[in-house]
């Protein structure tokens, strides 16, 4: 089952959480808002980091599924020649 429905609400909280503690911090240092930009570019950066890694090893499951399937067709086939 594909939970790609839930990783949007997922990132907007991340950034939003990010951007609060940013906040926080930077109101407390007198830094506003350096340490806000700073925090959600690490966030955003994160995120899509996290996404292209999940994406490259969802594919290349579905790239052995596919390559297990195809060498076990071609078997079957043989098979079925003889």
């Amino acid at each position: 089952m594909s939970d790609t429905l839930g990783r949007g609400p997922e990132m907007a909280l991340s950034v939003l959480v990010f951007t609060v503690v940013g906040l926080v911090i930077d109101s407390q240092v007198g830094t506003l808002p350096i340490i806000t930009i700073a925090l959600v570019v690490f966030s955003v950066v994160g995120n899509f980091i996290r996404m292209y890694y999940t994406y490259d090893g969802r594919m290349k499951v579905l790239e052995e599924q596919r390559s297990s399937a195809s060498l076990a067709h071609q078997q079957d086939r043989s098979l079925s020649e003889n």
